[in-house]
């Protein structure tokens, strides 16, 4: 008897711990708009930063919201190290900014983000695959992140590929 009382109180507790860590807040769902009347609350503002420049240390790309998230040094003191926004401009740096060392940078100015890089610097690029599956609880169709690729791109790469296959002809 004492067996299966065991038993039963291990199946108990294995199935409400099954439960419990299954709930559907554990989930991240995006809606899709054409599917769904609803909108999901999206970030289209920027991060406040104040004017001038901050060295750049990395840069992501998520294509899920068209989103660039910039890990910045010597932010002011209060300022998160991380600057996000969804309008950014991106240039090279000039030849004389290279030859005094510059490296890559963001300026801030008049609310405008710009990202000034170096022709090496990398992009990390994450690709996020969805599936459009129904809601059980809603029975509405919604588009869910079933999983994440990461990798990198190099914005001026071909700057540097040109120049490398321009010094073999010539």
């Amino acid at each position: 008897m004492m067996r299966k009382l065991t038993i039963l109180l291990m199946s108990l507790s294995l199935c409400w711990a099954t439960f419990a860590c299954s709930s559907p807040n554990s989930t991240q769902s995006y809606s899709n708009p054409s599917n769904n009347t609803s909108s999901a609350p999206s970030r289209t503002s920027q991060t406040q930063l104040r004017e001038g420049q901050y060295p750049v240390q990395q840069a992501t790309y998520d294509d899920i919201n068209g989103e660039y998230t910039l890990m910045l040094l010597d932010t002011p003191p209060g300022t998160p190290p991380t600057f996000s926004t969804t309008d950014l401009q991106m240039a090279r740096l000039t030849d004389e900014e290279i030859k005094a060392g510059k490296k890559s940078y963001l300026s801030v100015n008049n609310g405008q983000a710009a990202l000034h890089l170096t022709e090496d610097f990398k992009v990390e690029y994450v690709h996020n695959v969805t599936q459009n599956q129904t809601n059980p609880q809603t029975g509405q169709q919604e588009t869910v992140v079933v999983r994440q690729q990461s990798g990198f791109w190099a914005p001026f790469a071909g700057a540097i590929a040109g120049q490398a296959v321009g010094s073999l002809l010539f």
